[in-house]
């Protein structure tokens, strides 16, 4: 046996279908051999193995074990010569493997091999190749001067920004998403070390091969997409803990005496640095618009007063001082609250969402201002110039931000993406079908025909002008169909075409869209992004409103609504446990796995059907469609038409 391969696999069912896809291609010829790791995965993505790849050895673990223990339990039965770590959210060319074992076999000094990585963009990944994390390149990369001086030898080594991605070198840290190792280097000097749940196994491992005698190299004559890059974890604080934690580890293992103390000392005010630093990124991300909004809005409020106060009192210090330090900031933060509430910061660019906010805040000023000391109610009129200057300010503020992030002004109308299919017509067929099934909507142009023959009565052109296609009809996306073209040619085509535009890819025979940025959606039909009303914060919180609403007045009006229930004795146990946040009165059918995560509920939306029963796939189709286009009067709904339900166990 040639090459061993190893992919651990934890709820990615779609990405390692594609992955498991290419590999298969890319093993043609040659003697390999395919495991699967499956960390209790609730996907289904055992089921799919079973189904779809026969030639898999599938280890079915029964609970999440980790990246280093799930790949030692199949390294130890692997017979290959050559150990290949796989994430299962990659995609290889067809020779990636014939090429990286035949530069194995003519380096018998080399330990380990990584390759050129792209993510779902066509980004190159600047983890295809690192240094040692000593010491001093740790802080470089810690407090970012590796950032700054991105091709300095002495500030990047971690990323090794020296060296050209295009050029192949030895290297000190290869990347477990496609670690290619030789066999016998791991009986020298053992397996993963399972200290390292996830992170940090790949650096430790890397630099024991080096340690041993041989050599690590970066394999720039192949290239694989890894969808889930390094950069995409960065944003959370769970990442920085578990990333730090891991080189605390690599630092007690592999350095001694003072040089141990040095670097877990700089690892250690890492964590802190990077803590805070996301931490505040994080909040920044979160603040930013309601800061600027509460800057232009108290600014214009404070112009309103003096506006008023000299046209028409005619007199310039007609406001007391108190004007400015109590009702100022009250009528902002009210305002503000109630932008808030109506769901406008989670979704800025609905301006409807904006437009009820600021009516209802204004509605609540003049409530309150009945109720206010004379001293604090000194105009009416300025609370309604205030309401006309937040809605046109707030609206400006968000327009400029579209305008630079989209760079046009048509805010509030969601653009179509202009797309194109790269493919044969039969499976550009079938992808339609399934963007429709999907209900996504896209302006599909039409369809660029995979080989050199070109029919323009149903092709754009051939796929040597992909690139003149999307300039001259502005394509925002393309769908590559698997069984058309090569991953060879797409990826080429990705890294080609660049960022600007976005990429899905359809593996052959498959159900599923798969792209950078995709969501798992129900069963086994769609990866393609779909928006899930559900999934929206104001949706959340209305829901949990709803929830929490009707459950008291259920307590409230129990005498009437108890002889309406079927299982009485179970009715307080529901109220009390949705109440407590332990359940929602609606929720779904089945398991949900593939959905938005929401509390289990009482009541699903079958139970206004007529039918007494359904299959579990129309169950499935049931609850995603309630997910997708999910609205809190659905619930309401619900609940008024199934009253007689709301004891159910």
């Amino acid at each position: 046996m040639k090459l061993s391969i190893i992919i651990v696999n934890f709820n990615v069912k779609y990405f390692l279908e594609q992955a498991l896809l290419s590999v298969r291609k890319a093993s043609k010829g040659l003697a390999v051999e395919t495991f699967v790791v499956d960390n209790d995965s609730s996907d289904e993505s055992v089921d799919m193995i079973h189904k779809k790849f026969p030639e898999v050895t599938l280890i079915e673990n029964k609970d999440n074990v980790g990246f280093s223990t799930a790949n030692n339990q199949a390294i130890r039965i692997a017979k290959g010569e050559y150990i290949l770590l796989l994430n299962p959210d990659t995609v290889v060319e067809e020779d990636t493997f014939s090429k990286c074992i035949n530069f194995m076999d003519a380096h018998p000094k080399s330990g380990g091999l990584g390759v050129k990585m792209i993510d779902g963009s066509g980004r190159f990944l600047p983890e295809s190749k690192r240094g040692l994390p000593s010491p001093f390149v740790a802080f470089c990369k810690t407090f970012g001067l590796s950032k700054i001086f991105p091709k300095s030898k002495t500030f990047n080594r971690y990323h090794l920004g020296y060296l050209s991605k295009d050029e192949t070198n030895e290297v000190d840290v290869l990347s477990g998403a496609f670690m290619l190792l030789r066999k016998k280097v791991l009986d020298e000097i053992g397996l993963l070390d399972e200290r390292y749940f996830m992170y940090g196994e790949d650096i430790d491992l890397s630099y024991r091969i080096i340690k041993a005698g041989y050599k690590n190299y970066y394999f720039a004559d192949t290239t694989i997409i890894h969808y889930k890059g390094e950069s995409t974890k960065k944003g959370s604080l769970n990442y920085v803990r578990t990333f730090y934690n891991a080189m605390i580890i690599f630092a007690k293992t592999h350095f001694k005496g003072e040089q141990a103390t040095l670097y877990i000392f700089l690892l250690q005010i890492g964590i802190y640095f990077r803590a805070i630093v996301t931490m505040f990124s994080n909040l920044f991300k979160k603040l930013a618009l309601p800061l600027l909004d509460i800057l232009v809005i108290f600014v214009g409020l404070y112009f309103v007063k003096d506006f008023w106060a000299t046209h028409y009192f005619n007199d310039p210090n007609y406001y007391l001082p108190s004007f400015t330090y109590f009702n100022i900031p009250l009528y902002t933060l009210i305002w503000i609250v109630s932008i808030f509430f109506a769901g406008n910061y989670s979704e800025y660019s609905n301006l409807r969402k904006l437009s009820k906010g600021v009516i209802l805040g204004t509605l609540l000023l003049a409530a309150i201002y009945g109720f206010l000391d004379l001293v604090y109610r000194p105009s009416r009129a300025v609370i309604i110039l205030g309401a006309i200057w937040t809605i046109f300010s707030t609206i400006f503020v968000r327009t400029i931000i579209h305008f630079f992030k989209y760079k046009n002004f048509s805010i509030g109308r969601e653009k179509i993406k202009n797309l194109i299919l790269v493919g044969t017509i039969k499976e550009s067929v079938r992808v339609q079908n399934l963007i429709q099934q999907a209900q996504v909507y896209k302006n599909i142009i039409g369809t660029v025909s995979p080989s050199h023959i070109e029919d323009t009565s149903i092709y754009l052109s051939n796929v040597e002008y992909l690139d003149e296609i999307v300039q001259i009809y502005n394509i925002n996306e393309i769908i590559f169909c698997g069984e058309d073209l090569s991953s060879q040619d797409i990826m080429k085509w990705m890294t080609q075409l660049g960022p600007n535009v976005e990429y899905r890819i359809v593996p052959e025979e498959s159900l599923s869209i798969i792209g950078s940025s995709s969501k798992n959606t129900a069963g086994e039909l769609y990866t393609i992004d779909i928006q899930f009303n559900i999934d929206n914060l104001e949706n959340k919180r209305n829901k949990r409103i709803l929830d929490v609403v009707s459950a008291l007045l259920l307590i409230l009006l129990s005498p009437i609504f108890i002889f309406f229930v079927k299982e009485k004795a179970n009715l307080f146990n529901n109220i009390f446990q949705v109440l407590f946040g332990r359940k929602s009165w609606v929720g779904y059918k089945m398991n949900g796995d593939n959905l938005p995560k929401i509390r289990n509920g009482v009541l699903t939306s079958l139970d206004i059907l007529r039918v007494k029963s359904v299959k579990d796939y129309t169950a499935e189709r049931l609850d995603f469609l309630y997910a997708k286009d999910y609205q809190v009067s659905k619930d309401f709904e619900i609940i008024l038409k199934s009253i007689k339900n709301l004891g159910r166990k």
